[in-house]
């Protein structure tokens, strides 16, 4: 089983590699579901880690439908990415009506090449997963993360051994969201995938020792549990 650990951060891509992940998918902004890293992040991120390294390339939360000034924002990263050394991206295009867009999805793979392209959970968006995953196989991406089209990868079991049926080898099927040392064993043996996603996060303590407790708006800090990551390592073998 190969783990996926989605960090928030430098020091979680670290933590993840040190127990045992064996690819990051590297994201800014947990409150938005993850955007795009910085430059900084990324820079650094590939400085200190040495497993495959995807940052997620998504300019903003909402929606997958971008316009031509996210498309090229969207460009711009990509070739960054592969300029900084990465071993790929996590990235994903809908149209108006839901659907994989299959003219971009085909043009961000071109130009990541020769990283990899994980389609990301925009595929849980689509109105049709098996039309969908025959579409990102053509486009040329090497893995879906997906939760089954529903809240958490427990609850989409049954989807997920559907598309890792039908996907017979020619793309990876890789359940993500709520997957953890609980219900690994499940989800192996009830989907027959052989790659999966976690973040594995908890909330890390504010070290400040002042605290203003009328401000209650700058969100949390969170970290890659250590813990977790080896539990859910060791229960899937």
């Amino acid at each position: 089983m190969l783990l996926e650990v989605c960090a928030f951060n430098v020091q979680s891509a670290i933590i993840a590699e040190k127990a045992g992940a064996k690819r990051i998918e590297l994201c800014d902004n947990p409150v938005e579901g993850g955007t795009t890293p910085s430059y900084g992040a990324i820079r650094q991120a590939r400085q200190h880690v040495a497993i495959d390294l995807y940052p997620i390339i998504r300019p903003r939360g909402g929606s997958f439908c971008y316009d031509a000034y996210e498309f090229a924002m969207m460009k711009e990263d990509i070739l960054l990415c592969k300029q900084l050394g990465c071993d790929g991206i996590s990235t994903g295009v809908q149209t108006q009506d839901g659907a994989i867009d299959a003219e971009r999805m085909k043009r961000m793979v071109e130009w990541a090449y020769p990283m990899g392209v994980t389609c990301h959970r925009v595929f849980d968006r689509t109105p049709d997963p098996f039309a969908a995953l025959e579409t990102l196989i053509a486009c040329g991406c090497e893995r879906v993360l997906t939760s089954g089209q529903k809240s958490t990868a427990p609850e989409g079991i049954v989807l997920l051994a559907k598309l890792v049926e039908q996907a017979v080898g020619r793309i990876v099927i890789m359940p993500g969201a709520g997957v953890r040392s609980s219900n690994i064993e499940q989800l192996i043996s009830e989907t027959g995938a052989e790659e999966f996603h976690t973040s594995a996060r908890m909330t890390a303590k504010d070290n400040v020792q002042y605290q203003n407790a009328a401000i209650q708006d700058t969100g949390h800090f969170y970290l890659a549990n250590e813990e977790e990551i080896r539990s859910l390592l060791l229960a899937s073998k």
